[in-house]
């Protein structure tokens, strides 16, 4: 029986016996598949965000509609609504914090205002 190779202190690792198309492949859905738990774990944000923020919007559009005003007129002074400033205003204005400005702004864009920017 062959004696076992002497343990040089690094872990060697090569890519089984596959063409470069597979290795390819197999790289490309690894991405995929990261890209997908990540999708996730990012669509999973709003659900921890206080549900009651995001209710006060579906249950009044009207408010919606006004947080979009609000909002393009970040739009008109040169302000992205995900800018650092832009948030803060909107933060202080509806006394939340800046990471639920982040959340209310984001998931109003989505459903009212798809223009803003």
């Amino acid at each position: 029986m062959p004696a076992a190779p002497a343990w040089n202190g690094r872990i060697s690792w090569a890519w089984p016996a596959v063409t470069p198309l597979q290795r390819r492949n197999i790289l490309i859905s690894t991405s995929h598949g990261c890209a997908a738990l990540l999708s996730l774990a990012v669509a999973a944000v709003p659900a921890l965000a206080n549900s009651s923020l995001l209710d006060s919007v579906k249950q009044n559009p009207q408010q919606a509609r006004a947080l979009c005003s609000e909002l393009k007129e970040f739009n008109s002074q040169g302000l992205s609504y995900t800018s650092t400033e832009a948030l803060a205003r909107l933060a202080a204005r509806q006394r939340l914090s800046q990471t639920d400005a982040e959340i209310l702004a984001t998931y109003v864009v989505g459903l009212y205002c798809p223009d803003v920017r």
